[in-house]
C-alpha cells in the first residue's frame, strides 16, 4: 500500500518476485493509470517466464475502502504501508496480519564540537538539497554550542543559495540573518521540501535526548573527529541506519549495496532498514531421517565434515543445564580413527568442537 510513485510498482514487485512472493498492490490514486500500465507489462513478463499472472495483482479501484479490505484479508502474510502518517497509522490499527511500516523520515545531523565543519556543511547540503522529497532527506541540524557561531552563518549562506528556508531555535536565531523561529510543534515534522530546522545544543547529551524525543527511527548522523563521541552516538541512537561522517541519503538499498528495496522499515520486527529480498524471505524447516527418529531420540554430530546422528545415551550431560553434551573419551568405537568432530545443541549452536584428535590422543 504505497504513495503515488509508479517507480515503486516496478521496484517493489521485482524484490517480491525475487524472494518468491506474490504481491497485491494498492498504489496512490494519482498514479492509478500508470500503475495499471506497469502491471500489464509485469503480466507479459510473467507469462514469458512461465509464471502465473496472478503473482502480481493491482487493486482495481482507488477507493480508500480497499485499504481496509486489504487490512482484513487474512490471506496475506504481510502488509507494507508506504506513505503519510495517517495511512500508516490506519494500516497498523486495522491490520489483522503483521505490518512492516515504512514511516516518515525525521532525520537529524548532529555537528559535534570536534566536527570538520567543511565536511558537516557538505553532509547537510547533500542530505537536504539532493532530493528533498524523499524519506532519507535531512530535516534538522543540531549544532554543538562551541561551533555554532562558526558554523551556522556558513550553513545559512550555502542553504540560501539552494533556496532552503531555515527555521531555528531561540539560541540559533541570533546567529542567522534570515531564519524564522521554529515552532515547538514542528520539531517532529517531515517537510519533504526545501525547509530545514536548526537547533543549538549544549553537547552530545542534549543531541541524543532531542533525537530520542523527535526522531522517527529512520536515519540519524553525526559529524565528528572524536571516536568516543561517535561510538556513543552509534550505539545509543535508535534508528534503522546510524551514520558517522556520512549523509542521511545513504539509507537506501542501492547506496548500501543491497540493490532494490521495497521500503525502509522503521519497525524492528522482523526487519529494520532497507527491505530487500532477504527481508521478504522466511525459513521453512525440513527434517529427514534414515531410521525414523523420534523426538529427544538423537543428537547431531559433524564427524570429519560428515553429518552423523547418534542416540543421546552415548553422551553425558555436563550438568550446567544448558542442553549441551560432551563425548566420553571411553567411547572408543566412535573416537577411534576420527580426526575432528563438532557437536551441536538443539538450536544449532556449536557446544563442543575437537580437532586433531589423533595427534593429541584425546
Amino acid at each position: 500500500i504505497y504513495e503515488a510513485r509508479p517507480g515503486a510498482t516496478v521496484e517493489a514487485v521485482s524484490v517480491a518476485l525475487k524472494a518468491g512472493n506474490a504481491m497485491l498492490l494498492r498504489g496512490g490514486k494519482e498514479a492509478f493509470r500508470s500503475n495499471r500500465a506497469l502491471v500489464a507489462l509485469w503480466h507479459e513478463a510473467l507469462e514469458e517466464a512461465g509464471l502465473p499472472e496472478e503473482a502480481v495483482t493491482l487493486v482495481p479501484t482507488t477507493d480508500r475502502e480497499a485499504v481496509l479490505e486489504m487490512c482484513r484479508l487474512e490471506l496475506l502474510d504481510l502488509l507494507i504501508p508506504r506513505g503519510g502518517e495517517e495511512l500508516i497509522r490506519l494500516v497498523q490499527q486495522e491490520a489483522r496480519v503483521p505490518v512492516l511500516a515504512h514511516a516518515k523520515g525525521v532525520n537529524h545531523l548532529y555537528v559535534d564540537e570536534k566536527a570538520d565543519l567543511s565536511m558537516a556543511l557538505r553532509l547537510a547540503l547533500n542530505g537536504k538539497t539532493q532530493r528533498p522529497a524523499v524519506c532519507n532527506a535531512l530535516e534538522a541540524v543540531l549544532v554543538h554550542e562551541k561551533v555554532a557561531e562558526a558554523f551556522l552563518p556558513r550553513l545559512e549562506k550555502a542553504m540560501r543559495e539552494k533556496g532552503v528556508e531555515l527555521r531555528a531555535c531561540p539560541r540559533a536565531l541570533p546567529l542567522l540573518k534570515e531564519a524564522v523561529p521554529a515552532r515547538e510543534d514542528e520539531w517532529d515534522r517531515e517537510y519533504l521540501d526545501l525547509v530545514l530546522r536548526v537547533k543549538v545544543v549544549s553537547g552530545l547529551e542534549e543531541a541524543l535526548a532531542h533525537i530520542a524525543r523527535y526522531g522517527s527511527r529512520h536515519t540519524e548522523a553525526i559529524c565528528t573527529e572524536d571516536p568516543k563521541a561517535a561510538w556513543r552516538f552509534l550505539e545509543e541512537v535508535d534508528a534503522s541506519l546510524v551514520l558517522w561522517n556520512a549523509s542521511t541519503r545513504f539509507n537506501d538499498g542501492f547506496e548500501l549495496g543491497l540493490g532494490a528495496e521495497i521500503g525502509i522499515s522503521t519497525s524492528k520486527l522482523h526487519a529494520y532498514g532497507p527491505m530487500g529480498p532477504l527481508e521478504l524471505t522466511t525459513l521453512k524447516w525440513v527434517a529427514r531421517s534414515e531410521r525414523g527418529c523420534l523426538a529427544s531420540d538423537s543428537i547431531q554430530v559433524i564427524v570429519d565434515n560428515v553429518v552423523k546422528t547418534f542416540a543421546p545415551n552415548i553422551f553425558t550431560p555436563n550438568g550446567d543445564g544448558i542442553n549441551d553434551y560432551f563425548l566420553p573419551l571411553t567411547n572408543k568405537n566412535i573416537v577411534k580413527g576420527i580426526s575432528s568432530f563438532m557437536i551441536f545443541d538443539r538450536f544449532g549452536g556449536v557446544v563442543y568442537e575437537a580437532k586433531n584428535l589423533i595427534r593429541h590422543k584425546n
